[in-house]
């Protein structure tokens, strides 16, 4: 035999020979003498205590049918199963004294060995027996999850998971920060009452301190690499007064790139919301929706649509789409969308400001209450969380109410946040066959928020706004105005009390009387109409207004009544810093038909608690024969705004010019001092 064959030949009876002494070292090696330096060198790389404490053993096996052979040598080459008992993960120093982070009865594992050739960790199952896990942070924002990081920068190993089966499994959160502290309950459904899912889950403690309760169930195996293999999801859980439940399937749980779920919500108010889900929503009275949510995550990116859904708030219903997204080179995240309500109540818009009451207010779970003697909300707008993202909502209302006699036939309003400051151009109303139109400005990028509205009124018919009026006898027109004001203040209080501007209105023929004072709530109104003509019908030919506001004290500059019986001049101020008023009301009567007409009123007192009366200074000088400086005064301060022909009655038509020049408003933080109002 050549000598080169001969050489070859014992080359391979020798190669052969160290397989095998492998082989059998390998099957015949006692794994628990490898349990010290296992722990060691896991210990050494994360930082803290790694210990198995139990058995560790390996066996082979043939490779899984779910994974598809590449070649030969993958078909054919065993694969180690490891299996390791009783393990324990220590906490780090700071939490050393809540004993250990992680304890697991056993962990099984099978290793696809040809992928460690290109330095990647394949595991195509992972099967994990009684976990017990124990995640912590304290009030310094410290926590036991994070592990300690190489200095020699991002290893070159990379991990894949294929099935994770969990079994038995407990989990508890304490996080000082957030203010959470639960605990979960993993148990493995049984399979002849489950066919959908094989794992049922539990949970109870507090959030923020409400009560947390909940309950779920999952797929029995989750898949991490088949993009095809759906894993079902199920989940009830109340945090506090809101309920949300999820029923769906997740695909590819690796990346998220397909999340479908039929998604519930209700509660108290959307403004509880945030701290669940960081998306910022306003107050609302209490909730329910129900739509389909289908998220997507990519790297750097996720994309949130909440799609048709439907639900009430308050009384209201409201219909929609909505979309949450993050990154993809936002600085924030954002939230868009449309929403509809068929019929939106007015008193359901109320939470908004914090013009409900205090009632409903610790019914949503506001901390906030208005003062007993305050009318104008306090609420304070939390313009902190205003940061949080940037908004695109657009809302209609097709029909509104307030009462059954007031009609409003639509709403539309265009809601922008971006940079803390937000807008509503426009936000519009369809009234008594006219519009009201409004832009609102708030810029909460500032400690106190400054803010500006512009407000329109334009052909509001007076016939369709009061019905009950009768038009047998009165021919009717209609309500004008405008207003534009500025203001610093973070409540609705705040702002009208530091407000500067103008507003003017014009109204045009109708017909007023106390029954519709009260009937819109002008409960001032009725009583001053009360006491001068009663409780009948009056005609009423024009109303003209232009008030100055300046640093919250809204100044009669004139204010002009002029009804069938009456000439009415109006002059004072209301302080809407302190709530007060001080007007006094002085009526010229129309010739000897109304003889009370001829004693001026004094409106003094609170909103809260108004006062109407007789100006009894008044009438000791018309007992003295002095009244007619008393009734003239104030009538020729307006003069050359009025012609008065034989029957004593205005000239609507100068009203109205004056009345048409558009209001003015200073800059926010200024007053028409500090800025004054343009020549024209």
């Amino acid at each position: 035999m050549p000598r080169l064959t001969t050489t070859l030949l014992w080359l391979l009876a020798s190669l052969l020979a160290v397989i095998a002494a492998a082989i059998i070292f390998i099957l015949s090696f006692d794994w628990n003498r490898a349990r010290p330096w296992i722990n060691d060198r896991v210990s050494t790389a994360i930082g803290r205590e790694f210990v198995i404490q139990g058995d560790l053993s390996l066996h082979w096996q043939r490779p899984e049918a779910t994974v598809p052979p590449a070649g030969f040598w993958a078909r054919w080459l065993p694969w180690p199963r490891l299996q390791a008992e009783d393990l324990r993960l220590g906490n780090p120093e700071a939490f050393a004294q809540s004993g250990p982070m992680a304890t697991v009865r056993r962990v099984t594992f099978t290793l696809n060995p040809l992928p460690l050739l290109v330095h990647k960790i394949s595991l195509p199952s992972l099967e994990v027996q009684d976990p017990s896990v124990s995640l912590q942070r304290n009030r310094e924002a410290v926590n036991n999850w994070t592990f300690k990081t190489s200095s020699d920068g991002p290893s070159d190993w990379q991990l894949q998971l294929g099935r994770i089966a969990l079994r038995q499994g407990k989990l508890g959160l304490d996080d000082a920060v957030d203010k959470i502290n639960i605990k979960a309950a993993i148990d493995t459904l049984d399979p002849d009452r489950e066919k959908l899912y094989g794992l049922g889950w539990k949970l109870d403690g507090s959030f923020n301190g409400a009560p947390v309760s909940g309950q779920g169930k999952a797929g029995g195996v989750l898949s991490l690499q088949d993009p095809q293999q759906p894993y079902p999801l199920q989940a009830e859980v109340k945090v506090g007064k809101t309920a949300i439940g999820v029923r769906g399937t997740l695909t590819k749980p690796a990346e998220l790139a397909a999340l479908d779920l039929r998604l519930s919500v209700s509660g108290a108010s959307m403004g509880n919301l945030y701290p669940l889900t960081g998306v910022l929503l306003p107050e609302t009275p209490p909730f329910a929706t129900e739509g389909r949510l289908i998220g997507k995550i990519d790297a750097g990116h996720s994309e949130w649509n909440y799609e048709q859904f439907s639900g009430k708030v308050g009384q209201s219903d409201i219909h929609g789409d909505l979309r949450y997204a993050t990154g993809g080179g936002a600085t924030r995240p954002s939230l868009s969308g449309t929403l509809t309500s068929n019929e939106l109540r007015f008193d359901d818009l109320a939470p908004l400001i914090g013009a409900d009451s205090n009632a409903q207010k610790a019914e949503r779970g506001a901390q906030e209450r208005q003062p007993v003697d305050k009318i104008l909300p306090v609420k304070t707008f939390g313009t902190d969380a205003w940061g949080a993202l940037d908004a695109d909502v657009r809302l209609a209302g097709k029909r509104i109410i307030k009462q059954k006699d007031l009609p409003i036939n639509d709403l539309q309003a265009h809601l922008i946040l971006k940079d803390k400051v937000l807008t509503l151009a426009p936000l519009d109303f369809g009234v008594a066959g006219g519009t009201l139109t409004s832009t609102i400005r708030l810029d909460g990028q500032a400690a106190q928020m400054k803010s500006e509205i512009s407000l329109s009124a334009r052909k509001l018919k007076i016939q369709k706004l009061y019905p009950q009026l009768d038009a047998s006898r009165t021919s009717f027109g209609e309500i004008n105005g405008d207003a534009r004001l500025s203001a610093t203040g973070n409540s609705v209080a705040a702002m009208l009390g530091s407000a500067n501007g103008e507003v003017k209105t014009l109204v045009t023929q109708g017909a007023i009387s106390k029954f519709l004072l009260e009937a819109a709530g002008l409960n001032v109104g009725n009583v001053v109409i009360s006491k001068l003509f009663g409780d009948k019908e009056v005609q009423l030919n024009c109303l003209a207004g232009d008030l100055p506001v300046r640093n919250g004290v809204m100044e009669v500059k004139t204010l002009l009544l002029d009804t069938e019986d009456a000439l009415i001049v109006v002059d004072g101020s209301i302080d809407m810093k302190q709530e007060k008023l001080d007007l006094n009301v002085h009526p010229k009567s129309k010739g000897l038909r109304i003889i009370s007409l001829r004693s001026p009123l004094y409106v003094s007192g609170t909103f809260k608690n108004p006062d109407v009366g007789v100006n009894k200074g008044v009438l000791a000088l018309r007992a003295g024969g002095a009244v007619a400086l008393g009734l003239l005064a104030p009538v020729t301060a307006i003069l050359p705004l009025i012609n008065i022909d034989r029957d004593q009655q205005a000239d609507c038509a100068h009203l109205l010019d004056e009345a048409r020049k558009a209001p003015q408003a200073p800059p926010s933080g200024k007053t028409h001092h500090d800025h004054p109002t343009p020549k024209k």
